[in-house]
């Protein structure tokens, strides 16, 4: 037999690899199920006027401040739709002002339309909702994706809009951001929760969270469980002898540091938007189906190619949603629009930062959250006396100047505020609160921020971040126990068992960061400090070595170490101690990003007061290096005066409805700006500072006054600027 093959031979084989490559190209064109969705995909079609995609069918109405709380049936089993309102009620309300004298309904909410107008059915949008994990198969990851399709989402105008979670919230977290804009104009929207959410493992108990927030025993979930802490039972058993009543939390304690992956949980969740989107059920092409795996999952016909994809959200979710747009190989995002994120780059020598006459070098721009948390963490208790006026200060509140002043004397005893003045004479607990509020300033936070850091400190923010990142970036399990502080309900100060009626609806309650959980006037899972003298009780009240109610410095300075390595002598750590340093080192050293968005159109809005996301260390680092590493970048950075992180705060205090005006109306417009960029080619208005106008003494309604629109024409001095000069680079913030 002749081994050579003759000219008719060679073209009919030339022919069948063609033919073979075009009908893999086709088959490629067959929508498949990501690999990386495990189990089950839920699906609820919901009618737009008993329950809808945005609201829960509460409504605009319903969402508004005041409103009550939705009830259950049964309160001690509330059932998935019951647990999916009142998430929807709770993470609405956590991300903006949801009063009407503070723009709600009237600048922004549910019923307020895309051109100003009333929507029908007080906001309320029909359409259908899918939910799925995406995992590895292990179950450890199970990262929440959901993806809803609005009745109005029209093919042949095709837009998804990406909607990570804020915070450490779960699913729902961005319904009142992202959700909304993306619902209101016709756009599916597509959710992840980055690994976080409200997992919370009740390990007394031994009870966990399924998907749609139903509890059930750890084992029987199995690899159902949106999150089970430990699968020993003997090490759970032991654990549960030495600390009764405790709770693990799935951004806490996964071990997973579920940061890293932010990224990909956003480009995962645009993948199964793609996937749902071309369902036979919705808009694929049966005819296209192929065999086996593909049958009946239809051609796809929303590509991105023919799909605006705007990656968006706020806080933890916007950054998630920027990490997305760098890490994006297969060209899914079109553009991206975020605010306040938390994104802190690579630090950038060369790059200095100023605003009118004060200036942040390298040493004072561009550290991490955890850095800088774990720092005011330290401080803040004690600086809060220097903030007699602040709208809540807990110095004046519930008995709690003793233990602000008990911070500022432990600080001075240690040697880390002054403790004598030059004559010998003892400092005062307003000069040591002074001190400890200039050395938070000196660290990269803006002046701008201390009004609002009282409050915070109130809520426990600053702790609640601290124990919940530093656990995060060390991979720590609960039962080692980190700096001996846990989660647990209370009774008085003591750990107690969580009232049943609390305990069922942590999904619907739950930021995801304890002190957290409070529903109908019960309280929720507390901060606990495990070492306290005499026995565990709640960590504000807690006493040291000596007696002292301190509220924890111990556990405040353990935390610090683990970011410097250092105990609070300056002296380096050793054994296990330095090993926990290292651990959250390691953990820390892929957090930076890389600044770099491949000159996707890009735009972030930032609030000046942001006392969570400090602007020295996230957005205005960031915008200079990615300007000073691509001069043909795409982004606009938009900073708003008089705006904080949390617009949820404004109608709770008169003084922050005195001070701020709602940052979410720049949200919405930073959307409505980039989707007609994507869509019309209408250019992006240059970077500027937006000046607000507060609503003063009195507080009247707000109007479109306090919020002139980000300008496409700026008056030279609101220009954000970047220039070069002697091998630096000064980003130029007007005053």
């Amino acid at each position: 037999m002749n081994r050579r093959l003759g000219p008719l031979t060679l073209t009919l084989v030339v022919l069948a690899a063609v033919y073979l490559l075009l009908t893999v190209h086709a088959l490629a064109k067959h929508n498949k199920k990501p690999k990386f969705i495990t189990g089950d995909i839920y699906m609820q079609k919901y009618d737009g006027i008993e329950n809808d995609l945005l609201t829960g069918g509460l409504g605009q109405t319903g969402i508004a401040f005041g409103a009550p709380q939705p009830v259950f049936v049964d309160p001690a089993n509330p059932n998935a739709e019951e647990l999916r309102v009142l998430a929807i009620q709770t993470n609405y309300r956590a991300v903006m002002d949801p009063s009407p004298a503070g723009g709600y309904g009237v600048l922004y909410g549910p019923a307020v339309g895309p051109d100003g107008g009333v929507l029908p059915n007080d906001g309320k949008i029909a359409g259908k909702e899918y939910l799925a994990y995406a995992d590895d198969g292990s179950g450890k990851k199970n990262v929440t994706l959901m993806v809803q399709i609005p009745d109005t989402f029209d093919p042949k105008k095709p837009c998804i809009v990406t909607g990570p979670s804020s915070g450490s919230r779960g699913v729902y977290g961005a319904i009142g951001t992202s959700g909304e804009w993306g619902l209101k104009h016709g756009c599916a929207v597509c959710y992840s929760d980055g690994g976080k959410g409200t997992g919370a493992h009740d390990l007394e108990g031994d009870t966990v969270n399924l998907i749609r927030g139903q509890r059930e025993d750890a084992t029987t979930a199995d690899l159902d469980s949106h999150f089970t802490a430990i699968d020993d039972l003997d090490a759970l058993a032991e654990f549960n002898a030495a600390f009764p009543n405790r709770y693990a939390f799935k951004h806490a304690h996964s071990q997973q540091n579920p940061e890293l992956d932010w990224g990909q949980n956003v480009l995962q969740a645009i993948e199964f938007a793609f996937y749902v989107l071309n369902l036979d059920e919705n808009f694929g092409n049966p005819k296209k189906a192929g065999k086996g795996k593909g049958k009946g999952h239809g051609g796809q016909v929303i590509t991105p190619k023919n799909t605006i994809v705007i990656a968006s959200s706020i806080s933890n979710g916007g950054s998630a949603s920027i990490r997305a747009a760098e890490e994006d190989k297969k060209g899914l995002i079109d553009g991206v629009a975020v605010s306040e994120p938390n994104l802190t780059p690579k630090l950038n020598k060369k790059l200095i930062i100023r605003q009118g006459d004060r200036t942040w070098t390298s040493d004072t721009h561009s550290k991490l959250l955890y850095d800088y948390f774990s720092y005011i963490n330290v401080y803040q208790p004690c600086a809060d006396l220097a903030q007699p006026d602040a709208s809540l200060n807990t110095a004046f509140v519930f008995g709690a100047l003793e233990l602000a002043e008990n911070r500022c004397a432990s600080l001075a005893e240690l040697g880390l505020l002054t403790r004598f003045h030059g004559d010998g004479t003892e400092t005062t607990a307003f000069e040591r609160a002074g001190e400890a509020r200039a050395l938070i300033n000196d660290y990269g936070i803006l002046e701008e921020q201390n009004w609002v850091q009282p409050t915070q400190q109130f809520f426990e923010f600053n702790e609640a971040i601290t124990v919940t990142y530093a656990n995060a970036y060390g991979r720590f399990s609960v039962i080692e126990n980190l700096c001996g502080v846990s989660f647990a309900g209370v009774l008085g100060q003591q750990p107690a068992p969580l009232d049943e009626t609390v305990f069922q609806a942590l999904f619907g309650v739950s930021s995801g960061v304890p002190p957290t959980g409070s529903f109908r006037g019960l309280g929720g899972i507390q901060l606990i400090n495990n070492d306290s003298l005499g026995g565990a009780v709640l960590n504000r009240f807690s006493l040291n070595s000596d007696g002292i109610q301190d509220q924890n410095l111990a556990a405040a300075l353990c935390y610090r170490s683990l970011f410097t390595g250092l105990d609070a002598n300056g002296k380096k750590l050793k054994g296990d101690a330095k090993d926990a340093h290292k651990r959250v080192e390691k953990g820390l050293k892929k957090i930076p990003y890389k600044a770099k968005l491949k000159r996707i159109p890009a735009i972030i809005v930032h609030g000046r007061n942001d006392g969570v996301v400090p602007l020295n260390h996230s957005t205005r680092p960031y915008f200079g290096v990615n300007r000073i590493k691509d001069k043909k970048s795409k982004l606009h950075y938009y900073e708003v005066t008089n705006a904080n992180h949390l617009d949820a705060f404004i109608p709770f205090f008169v003084g922050f409805q005195v001070r701020y005006i709602p940052l979410h109306y720049y949200f919405d417009q930073a959307m409505d700006l980039m989707y007609d960029h994507l869509k019309n080619g209408t250019p992006l208005p240059p970077s500027q500072v937006v000046r607000t106008v507060p609503r003063g003494e009195n507080v009247p309604d707000i109007t479109a006054a306090n919020v002139p629109d980000i300008s496409a024409d700026p008056a030279e001095g609101d220009l954000i600027t970047l220039v070069k000069k002697k091998g630096r680079y000064t980003l130029t913030i007007p005053e």
